[in-house]
Parts: structure tokens; C-alpha cells; sequence
């Protein structure tokens, strides 16, 4: 359902918690070496466009800043709008090196299956890599005789996590600093849908009747280089694979590709026709029968069921060897998606690994 109190018309994007921890460190270097305040900043995203962000406070002296910016997620219904990010930074005396570390408000990983070490804080590696980018940017001279410190604190974070996913992934005491682009696109269901069949539309106009489908934007960057098609039939349906599937059949798309990583994959192995974190959560028995059917031990089995997230299962999987398993999930999304199109479209599902390699498909080629 809209909500009639939000403004029509284009949507407003926000930057993601990694975005303002990058502004707050590049700030407080900026502050140590010119010994002013700094009010805002120009950070550099993980495309390489630039966004100018507020420094909110600052304070320094001649080796320590702590700045902080006010995270905006623009129209989108994200619980860490408006959250305070602070980010201190400090000169150390192990030279040339940039240490990143979560203090108060930032949760601690507990469970293995997040890409993340257990025992460390909540940094995903894109907003760590935009921190050091950006740190690299102004720092240049200051590494050549000092390291620089970065400890990032959400003050209202512990509070704040507990409306995430947080705690049931096993991320304790605060919420994690995230973001793949940067930027925060509105997760809005009406201008989604919108965007999906216009992206039809266009391949359709242009003579093609096959589509790439991605869950995000790493699925297509990945789906590019094996797939030999014009940029107009690569279509990001997010979350909504149901609709984009019915959308194709009505339209008179022939063939589509569906690329994504084993969380949303599975989600539509399972039937589930809109993905978003919130509305369905990946089931473990589900991916323990996967492993069933491809006979895997059955202590392989019943630690899939007690796995932490579709990430840790990946890496179980992986590091046990089970033979066929990723090809298998493809297979269960190959037939749900066929029955979402009223066996209309013809599919070939791609699973990737995080670093891009093919690791399922059916059919098989």
C-alpha cells in the first residue's frame, strides 16, 4: 500500500552507514592535518562517483579527530535513518598502515556464515575498502611517518539493532556498517515494479525477446561475462522474481537467464515470489534436504540445518564437497520459476560464488 504522506513523484536516495563512516574518517584526517573543522566532505563511492556528505561534530587536536555525520537513507524505510555515525580517527606509530575497528554500537560477529570473522565487528569489506580508499585520498604524507586508527561508534546502535536481522545472525551489541554501492536506492514496490516492466518494454522495443535477470548489481556485473547479450536485457528484479517472471510470460519474453547467490536463490528454490530480507527468511531444513538428496553425510546434513545463514551453508557445502548441491537448488528455482511463467519462458539458472565463479546451473550445460 503507497503512503499518501510521502512526496510523488521520484524517490530520494540516501547513503548507506559505510558511506558515513568513509565521510567521518576522511574529515577527521582532513582535521589533523589542516587543524581546522572540516563541514562537509566529498567521499568517493565504490564506482568511483563522488557524493558531498555533512560533517555533523568535529573535534581534534594534533594526532586524534572525532567526527560524526548524520546517516540519511532517504525515502527508504531504513531503521539507521537519522542514526548518528561517529568515526574516530587516530595517529599510530605502526607506519603506513590503516586499522578499521567497531567500538560502542557497532555489533560483534558471533556465527560464521557472514563473510565476516567471528569475534570481529561488523564492517562488511565494501564500506572498509571506501574507508581506506578515501583515507588514501588525503593521507599520503601523514602515512609516511605515522598508521592511522579508525574506530567507528553508533551511539544509539545497540538499540537500533534490535530491529534488524541482527541478532538472529548472531551480530551482537549494535548494528553493522554496510553498503555494496553507497547509496541507498527507496525500496519502494510500486516504483520497482514500474522500473521492472519498462526494462521489458525496452528489450522487447529493440527486437530481443531474452532477458538476464539479477538480484542485484554483482549478479549482473558477474552475468556479463559469461552472458552474450545487449546491455537493454540485463533486468535487475531484485526482489521480486514472482512479478518479474509473470511480467516476462505476459510480454513475450522466449528465454531468461536468472542469476543471483545461494540467499535469494534459495529463497526462490523454496516458492517464494518476493525475496526482501524482511518478508521471508532463507529455510535451513530446506537446504539440509538439498544435501539429503545429494547424499551427503549425515553429519554434513544436520550441521546445513543448524547453519547460521545461506552465506555459512555455501561454506559448509564448499568445504565438505557436496557433489551437485548448487546445481540441485538451481534446478528447484528452474521449476518454480517455469510454473510462475505459466511454462511460457524458457530458463537457465546461474549460481554464483561471492567472487563471481559459476558454482551451479541447470540445465546443465
Amino acid at each position: 500500500m503507497e503512503d499518501d504522506s510521502k512526496p510523488k513523484g521520484k524517490l530520494r536516495t540516501g547513503f548507506t552507514t559505510g558511506t558515513s563512516a568513509a565521510a567521518g574518517a576522511k574529515a577527521g584526517v582532513l582535521s589533523i592535518l589542516n587543524q581546522k573543522r572540516t563541514n562537509f566532505v566529498d567521499v568517493t563511492l565504490p564506482k568511483k562517483s563522488k557524493i558531498q556528505i555533512k560533517i555533523e561534530k568535529c573535534e581534534f587536536n594534533s594526532y586524534n579527530a572525532r567526527c560524526s555525520v548524520i546517516k540519511d537513507g532517504g525515502d527508504d524505510p531504513d531503521v539507521t535513518h537519522g542514526a548518528e555515525i561517529c568515526t574516530e580517527v587516530s595517529l599510530t606509530d605502526k607506519l603506513g598502515q590503516i586499522e578499521i575497528d567497531g567500538g560502542e554500537g557497532v555489533g560483534k560477529v558471533t556465527k560464521p556464515g557472514l563473510g565476516l570473522e567471528v569475534g570481529s565487528a561488523a564492517i562488511n569489506p565494501t564500506p572498509k575498502k571506501m574507508i581506506t580508499e578515501n583515507i588514501l585520498e588525503v593521507a599520503k604524507d601523514i602515512l609516511k611517518k605515522n598508521g592511522i586508527k579508525v574506530l567507528i561508534s553508533v551511539p544509539k546502535g545497540k538499540e537500533l539493532s534490535v530491529k534488524t536481522d541482527n541478532p538472529r545472525l548472531g551480530i551482537l551489541g549494535g548494528i553493522s556498517i554496510l553498503g555494496t554501492s553507497g547509496i541507498v536506492i527507496p525500496y519502494s514496490t510500486a516504483s520497482f515494479a514500474a522500473a521492472i516492466r519498462q526494462s521489458i518494454d525496452v528489450t522487447i522495443a529493440m527486437g530481443d525477446n531474452r532477458v538476464v535477470l539479477t538480484t542485484g548489481g554483482r549478479s549482473e556485473d558477474f552475468s556479463k561475462k559469461i552472458i552474450n547479450l545487449p546491455d537493454h536485457c540485463f533486468i535487475q528484479m531484485g526482489d521480486f522474481s514472482g512479478y518479474t517472471v509473470q511480467q516476462c510470460a505476459k510480454k513475450g519474453i522466449k528465454k531468461a537467464y536468472a542469476a543471483g547467490f545461494i540467499g535469494k536463490l534459495t529463497k526462490m528454490g523454496m516458492g517464494v515470489k518476493q525475496t526482501h530480507v524482511k518478508g521471508s527468511k532463507v529455510d535451513m531444513k530446506f537446504l539440509a534436504d538439498m544435501a539429503r538428496k545429494c547424499n551427503a553425510p549425515i553429519e554434513v546434513i544436520d550441521e546445513i540445518k543448524h547453519a547460521n545463514t545461506a552465506r555459512h551453508v555455501f561454506e559448509i557445502v564448499t568445504t565438505k564437497s557436496v557433489q551437485g548441491y548448487f546445481d540441485l537448488i538451481c534446478s528447484e528455482v528452474h521449476d518454480h520459476l517455469r510454473e510462475h511463467s505459466e511454462n511460457k519462458v524458457k530458463f537457465d539458472v546461474i549460481m554464483f560464488d561471492f567472487d563471481g565463479n559459476v558454482i551451479g546451473r541447470f540445465p546443465r550445460q
